[in-house]
C-alpha cells in the first residue's frame, strides 16, 4: 500500500511539473556546462527589441549581439575558444580563437540577414593544462520559441495518473479480499 501512495504521489508531481514555465528550480537552457565550470548564454537584437534577451530561439533576422558570461572565476584563467556554425551546412558564421577573456564576458556581433533564419550551434572549447573540454549550444535564428503547451505534456502525465489511481485500487480491492478471506 505504501508503494502505491508513492506512485501516486509521484504522478500527480509530474502532472505539477507540467503545468508551469520558468520556476526557479527548472533548468535553465541559456547555462551552458563546460566541465565544471558554467556559462550563460544570451542574445540581444538591439534594433528590434532593445534591451530583450533571447536563448534558444531570436525571433528576428538582423545584427544580433551573442554573449557568452562565465559564471565563475575559473575560466578566466583559462583559454577559450568560439565558434558559430549554421547547421544546415556547418558554414562558420563567427571565430574567436582560443584566447583567456579576464573580464568573463565574451560579444560576439553577427548579422544574422546575411546567413538566413536556421539552427545554429555555439561551439565552445575551453584549454587548460593542455586539456580541452568541449560543449555545444544549439539556438534557432528568425523564429518565435514556441511556448505552447504540446498535447504529450498533458496527455502522457494524465495517463500516467490514472493508471496509479487503478493500480492503487486494484492492489486496495486485493487486500480487502485478503482481510476478508482471513476472517
Amino acid at each position: 500500500m505504501k508503494l502505491s501512495t508513492l506512485f501516486l504521489a509521484l504522478s500527480l508531481f509530474s502532472v505539477q511539473a507540467f503545468a508551469h514555465k520558468g520556476a526557479s528550480n527548472e533548468p535553465d537552457n541559456c547555462r551552458i556546462t563546460v566541465g565544471s565550470e558554467v556559462i550563460h548564454f544570451s542574445a540581444y537584437t538591439p534594433s528590434f527589441t532593445q534591451g530583450v534577451s533571447y536563448c534558444t530561439a531570436i525571433p528576428n533576422l538582423g545584427l544580433t549581439q551573442l554573449v557568452f558570461d562565465y559564471e565563475g572565476q575559473k575560466l578566466r584563467q583559462t583559454s577559450l575558444e568560439l565558434e558559430i556554425t549554421r547547421e544546415s551546412d556547418g558554414r562558420r558564421i563567427f571565430h574567436q580563437a582560443a584566447k583567456k577573456v579576464k573580464t568573463g564576458t565574451i560579444n560576439a556581433a553577427v548579422d544574422f540577414t546575411e546567413f538566413g533564419a536556421g539552427d545554429y550551434l555555439a561551439h565552445i572549447t575551453i584549454e587548460h593544462n593542455g586539456e580541452e573540454l568541449d560543449t555545444h549550444l544549439t539556438f534557432a535564428v528568425g523564429r518565435e520559441e514556441d511556448t505552447s503547451i504540446s498535447l504529450w505534456k498533458i496527455v502522457v502525465p494524465a495517463i500516467m495518473g490514472l493508471g496509479t489511481i487503478i493500480f492503487v485500487n486494484v492492489q486496495a480491492n486485493k487486500a480487502k479480499r485478503k482481510q476478508e478471506e482471513e476472517a
